[in-house]
């Protein structure tokens, strides 16, 4: 499918390379931001559709997919607090308007950080299987320490330079990244060559093994509850109820923030529902988006 769009563009932030891909003339601006591992293609189900109503950007994030993936630096790390950053610049730079935000996984996070950082600058947003963050070190302090000392071993251990370029290695072939993504897809069809070759084609960039220890390795920032309850805008969530990863038992505690004004179960759908099942997600999302833009015009 990803034969059938046009070809993506290229934008400067902070002297770097951000790949991002534009479709749709008028209405409400959207941004759609990928989850860990992903980019914008990620959403190649999504654009066309949504596209008709909307002037669609899907972004990647710095780090990630076709956008350059620096050696983090105290300067410039990868943290949810820079690519919130990245959204509100590409934000006012290039969609020129406030825009709803839509993220997967852990770009709800980042969305919902761009929100609170720059309310100006962010309508509403939807979060579809929002990342729990179960690696971070305050979620770790809340189980037992023999569930969670292999977790932090772990993130040690692939500091290692030489340990994560063997590992990382070992990740990014064909048949690894298929069996996680039948992991986390519920309906196997959807696992196909071209979503396997979306995800490996950027894991062989220059810099690609730095990015994946220094996510790997984040253990801080901030978790989905720290940032729901000062949310500046309305959000909705749509979580997958096969989610292996996110399981919704947890999902629906977030759904009782003030903030989030609808919480939408994905029957038989696991963490990536946008590629899984866009039958259903893209009739949500543009309900949402022209429902509230239409609201926002008759107040």
């Amino acid at each position: 499918m990803l034969s059938t769009l046009s070809q993506p563009q290229t934008w400067t932030w902070k002297g770097f390379p951000i790949c991002y891909y534009t479709e749709g003339s008028t209405g409400p601006a959207v941004i759609l931001v990928h989850g860990f591992g992903a980019s914008w293609g990620h959403w190649r189900k999504n654009i066309p559709e949504l596209a008709a109503s909307c002037r669609v950007f899907a972004i990647d994030l710095l780090g990630f997919g076709g956008s350059a993936k620096p050696i983090p630096t105290p300067e410039l790390s990868y943290t949810f607090e820079i690519w919130a950053e990245q959204i509100a610049d590409f934000c006012r730079e290039v969609v020129g308007t406030p825009a709803f935000l839509v993220g997967n996984s852990i770009g709800c996070i980042a969305v919902m950080q761009a929100a609170v950082d720059y309310p100006e600058l962010v309508i509403e947003v939807a979060l579809l299987n929002c990342s729990l963050r179960l690696l971070h070190e305050r979620k770790r302090s809340e189980i037992p320490w023999y569930r969670s000392f292999g977790a932090g071993i772990a993130q040690k251990v692939l500091g290692l330079k030489w340990v994560s370029q063997l590992f990382f290695k070992q990740l990014a072939t064909p048949r690894t990244v298929k069996r996680i993504l039948l992991q986390a897809y519920k309906r196997p069809e959807a696992v196909t060559d071209e979503l396997v070759e979306m995800l490996l084609v950027p894991a062989q960039d220059q810099g690609a093994v730095d990015v994946f220890v220094a996510f790997t390795s984040y253990s801080q920032g901030p978790l989905p509850e720290d940032l729901l309850p000062i949310l500046p805008c309305p959000a909705i969530m749509l979580w997958g109820t096969d989610d292996p990863w996110e399981p919704i038992e947890l999902g629906r505690e977030y759904g009782k923030f003030d903030a989030v004004k609808e919480f939408i179960p994905l029957e038989g759908v696991g963490h990536c529902p946008q590629d899984e099942a866009p039958e259903l997600v893209n009739p949500i999302l543009l309900n949402w988006i022209l429902t509230s833009e239409r609201s926002s015009s008759n107040n």
